[in-house]
């Protein structure tokens, strides 16, 4: 019987872009609030440039949302491509939560 292959999950640049402690930060940084580049630098030890490639790989991902004002870039975190992923890992939460129940009420019903 041949090995079935499941479909590319298009979650998976998001996924590879959450892999980088980095963008972990920037993303929780700019969670709750859009912040220009200088000041999301500003909170990394590190160079303006190497902040801006982390923005560039969490858009590229859709994890982040841009908006110009003027001459200056507000990065805000894309909240539906959030909520996306947390359905995501929900469900194998929810699974687990479930046999966890089932196997209790088999014990206590003395079936397990």
């Amino acid at each position: 019987m041949g090995q079935v292959t499941p479909a590319p999950d298009p979650r998976g640049d998001r996924f590879r872009a959450l892999g980088d402690p980095t963008r972990r930060g920037i993303l929780a940084l700019i969670a709750d609030d859009e912040r220009p580049a200088g000041q999301i630098a500003a909170a990394f030890a590190m160079t303006r440039p190497g902040v801006s490639r982390h923005l560039r790989i969490l858009r590229e991902a859709g994890l982040v949302r841009v908006r110009a004002r003027g001459t200056t870039r507000l990065y805000r975190a894309d909240t539906e491509a959030l909520a996306d992923m947390a359905r995501f890992f929900a469900r194998f939460w929810d699974d687990g939560l479930a046999r966890l129940k089932h196997a209790a009420q088999a014990e206590a019903r003395g079936d397990g």
